[in-house]
């Protein structure tokens, strides 16, 4: 059975059997009919996956690993702020009239800084970085700017990578792994969302690189399943679980600027029914 599913499943229960509810504290997001959104939660969760093994899809429900790739892209190849640039709704909560979400996300990965090296935006360090110093304990990105807070509509979620690089014994390829660092994360809608999102971002970073891909990490410091979510949850996680599916990359592309999702094959992604209508708390 899928890898990723037994720790999203052990995730939830721990969540649900072991956490801290929040529920009468003052607390910042609502329901869109107004009332107070609380959540149970846990503190600082670290789940590891072994992309080596298994693309780490959860197969009790559908996870739309395109779209979520496509906003992957969206930040890291456009480097865009601007949900026109992007071919799903996710974001349109957060958008204003002209569709962009501030200086968040996609507009700090486009930010060009001064190195000693000359000027470089993060993706393009992290790209630099792979290629001439691989062994590098400082390849990382980080989104999470205080000068521009106020300027962006949603804090980042998600707000950090940190690119390890390991020489395994007797390959003659290198091996990329990565954590991804996250503030806060709703469990149930995004979760597995974030994960393939990165777990492809490893992918294909690896693919240009020539490396193997290796381990990635989650790190979420609040993870929460919200009051309307936790029937929901309890349901999906005692569905039936199924092989993960088989996720392959085009292996023409060599330039991670000229990746689409086109060339993203995902073959045997046998999943539970779809939950619809997920409330979602803003």
């Amino acid at each position: 059975m899928s890898a990723a599913d037994q720790i999203f499943v052990d995730m939830c229960k721990d969540i649900l059997e072991n956490g801290c509810s929040t529920e009468g504290e003052k607390v910042r997001p609502v329901w869109p009919d107004g009332t107070s959104a609380y959540t149970i939660k846990q503190f600082g969760v670290v789940n590891r996956y072994d992309l080596s093994k298994e693309f780490p899809a959860i197969t009790l429900r559908k996870t739309a690993i395109k779209s979520a790739t496509d906003e992957m892209l969206w930040i890291w190849q456009k480097k865009s702020n601007n949900i026109q640039d992007l071919n799903s709704h996710v974001w349109d909560e957060w958008a204003d009239e002209s569709g962009s979400i501030g200086k968040a996300y996609g507009y700090q990965m486009g930010v060009k800084h001064q190195y000693k090296e000359g000027m470089f935006d993060q993706v393009d360090r992290v790209l630099y970085d792979l290629k001439h110093n691989p062994f590098s304990r400082r390849i990382m990105t980080n989104i999470y700017v205080h000068q521009d807070l106020h300027e962006m509509h949603l804090y980042p979620c998600a707000y950090s990578m940190t690119f390890n690089v390991t020489q395994k014994k007797g390959d003659d390829k290198l091996t990329l792994n990565g954590i991804l660092n996250q503030r806060s994360q709703d469990i149930l809608a995004a979760n597995n969302w974030n994960v393939c999102q990165y777990a492809m971002l490893l992918h294909m970073l690896a693919q240009v690189n020539d490396m193997r891909v290796g381990e990635f990490v989650h790190v979420i410091a609040d993870a929460h399943i919200y009051d309307r979510h936790i029937p929901l949850v309890k349901e999906l996680i005692t569905r039936e679980q199924y092989p993960a599916p088989k996720v392959t990359l085009n292996p023409d592309i060599k330039d991670f600027y000229q990746f689409t999702t086109k060339d993203i094959t995902v073959e045997d992604y046998v999943t539970g029914p779809q939950i619809t209508d997920i409330p979602i708390a803003i």
